[in-house]
């Protein structure tokens, strides 16, 4: 009987202690396959995508020309320039003519002929642009982009975020979002990928800039509108700007990133400097000192804001030590406001650029754009490249280091990683298109509803009201001033073919002819 319970217990301890190096080698492969995840996290790069809305081509002291202008010199933005000094900056970069299109092609990687969110989003099923005399406008994708295909009138798609954020990345959205209409799912940035949401919601502007209005909100918390900005509620009541708070958030978050040890993409969208025109306290009177008029003073003052909150990102990158593994993507959603509520003359305020947000004249598209990569990036480097939002896409995530994704939407987006790294500023062939079948609302030069295509030097403009074209060299014209359609007519026939050519394949929307009750003619169309 005792030979037996000792056979027993010796079975006992042979299987407990089998048991226990099971568990050892379990513990081990769980460990080392958790220092493998820390290092491939710790080797990819932080990425900061910081947005300005309506910031136009020259509101900056830094020059995106090949010379200084008396524009640049009407704004004190020292850290866009010691942005430039450390990267490479794009002289040729664009978006579309007004917010939501761009936003949409930058998440999503597509042309906004092919999303069709093609003007400014906000009310569920309903668009947001007046009726015209001439034209019958598309039912376009007025309720933006959703993650999810059971919403009318929205594009489908796979976000950027969403990518980043499955492949460890902690993923935090700051400012201005403007992606989905109000009571969709992609009206909050944490159905598109997004693991933080700061500030972000349906509309594109704040009610208010200041703490002291609560931005928009009552004593109680509640929007006074649908422009009051949500979330924010610790500086309601406090002499503190919307772009201030909104970088002091974004470092929280960021701190959140590093505490988990994972890389973050943050995506900083300031609504600066979109109407309403609100001083920024810190920066204001220095202007009005200077002799600017008091809404150019406020405009100058909004713009430091946003200057000042760049330079604060970038100290906090160097304090934490994490300077030398962040990216940077500096970029603005359209051309700067000139059409309304600015002080001077209108369709002035980016010259030598002709018009400016709204127009598909190069104020209404060509944009401010740096990029920054330590270790890649040439310091002061510049590239003459002609680059798209949608190109955002694929560089973003061949930055990451991210290939085998998958995606439900078809990119038109290329990556503009070869200009970072090597120096190459022949321009190479490339086709960009515009497409813009609405009505922004205000009027102006270049402003309607329009199809454009940059090919090399060359623009072609067609104007969807009267079926008219204008085309520009933009090498010697770059304030589009002289109109070679007459004089050039081999390439205005060549260059509407490839936007004929470009709009059909993407299935892209036209406006009906209230004249003929017929859809207009693609550009290629007429005369046949």
């Amino acid at each position: 009987m005792d030979l037996e319970k000792s056979k027993r217990s010796r079975r006992i301890l042979s299987v407990a202690f089998l048991a226990f190096l099971a568990l050892l080698i379990i513990l081990s492969a769980f460990f080392s396959n958790r220092n493998k995840v820390e290092e491939v996290s710790s080797s990819q790069p932080n990425i900061i995508f910081f947005l300005v809305d309506d910031l136009g081509w020259q509101d900056v002291s830094e020059p995106f020309w090949n010379k200084k202008t008396l524009l640049n010199e009407k704004y004190n933005t020292p850290n866009v320039e010691l942005l430039a000094n450390e990267g490479m900056k794009f002289t040729n970069a664009y978006a579309s003519c007004v917010c939501s299109p761009t936003r949409v092609s930058g998440l999503t990687g597509m042309n906004a002929a092919r999303h069709r969110v093609t003007n400014w989003t906000l009310r569920k099923n309903k668009p947001s642009e007046p009726e015209d005399d001439v034209l019958i406008f598309p039912d376009w994708n007025y309720n933006g982009v959703q993650a999810v295909d059971t919403i009318e009138n929205s594009v489908y798609a796979t976000p950027l975020p969403q990518i980043l954020h499955d492949n460890g990345y902690f993923t935090i959205h700051c400012g201005k979002a403007h992606f989905g209409a109000i009571g969709t799912p992609g009206e909050n940035p944490k159905n598109l990928g997004f693991d933080v949401n700061i500030a972000g919601h349906a509309a594109g502007a704040p009610q208010s800039y200041y703490g002291l209005d609560n931005f928009g909100n009552d004593s109680l918390d509640n929007p006074k509108s649908i422009w009051a900005v949500p979330g924010l509620k610790k500086y309601h009541g406090k002499n503190t700007n919307l772009t201030e708070a909104l970088i002091l958030e974004a470092k929280l978050a960021m701190d959140s990133a590093i505490n988990q040890n994972k890389p973050f993409y943050l995506y900083m969208a300031h609504y600066t400097v979109h109407t309403p025109i609100m001083a920024d306290q810190r920066f204001y009177y220095k202007y009005l000192e200077l002799g600017y008029d008091t809404i150019e003073a406020r405009y100058a003052s909004m713009i430091e804001g946003m200057d000042k909150s760049l330079g604060d990102l970038m100290t906090y990158l160097k304090e934490k030590k994490i300077e030398d593994n962040t990216i940077i993507l500096f970029m603005s959603d359209n051309g700067g406001l000139s059409a309304v509520a600015r002080g001077g003359e209108k369709h002035t305020h980016n010259k030598p650029l002709k018009s400016g947000k709204g127009s598909a004249y190069e104020g209404g598209i060509r944009e401010p754009m740096i990029v920054k990569w330590p270790g890649v990036t040439t310091a002061s480097s510049v590239c003459e490249q002609a680059v798209i939002i949608e190109d955002f896409f694929p560089s973003i995530l061949q930055m990451a280091g991210i290939s085998n994704y998958e995606v439900v939407q078809e990119i038109d987006g290329q990556s503009f990683l070869p200009f970072l790294k090597s120096n190459i500023n022949d321009l190479y062939e490339r086709n960009l298109f515009w497409h813009y079948p609405n009505k922004w609302g205000a009027s102006g030069p270049g402003i309607g509803a329009t199809s454009t295509i940059r090919s090399g030097e060359w623009k072609l403009i067609y104007y969807y009201k009267f079926q008219t074209f204008e085309l520009f060299n933009l090498k010697n014209d770059i304030g589009e001033l002289n109109n070679l359609v007459e004089e050039e007519q081999e390439i205005k026939l060549e260059l509407s073919k490839k936007l004929g050519v470009f709009l059909r394949s993407v299935d892209a929307q036209r406006p009906v002819s209230k004249i003929t009750n017929e859809l207009v003619p693609w550009p290629d169309e007429l005369g046949k």
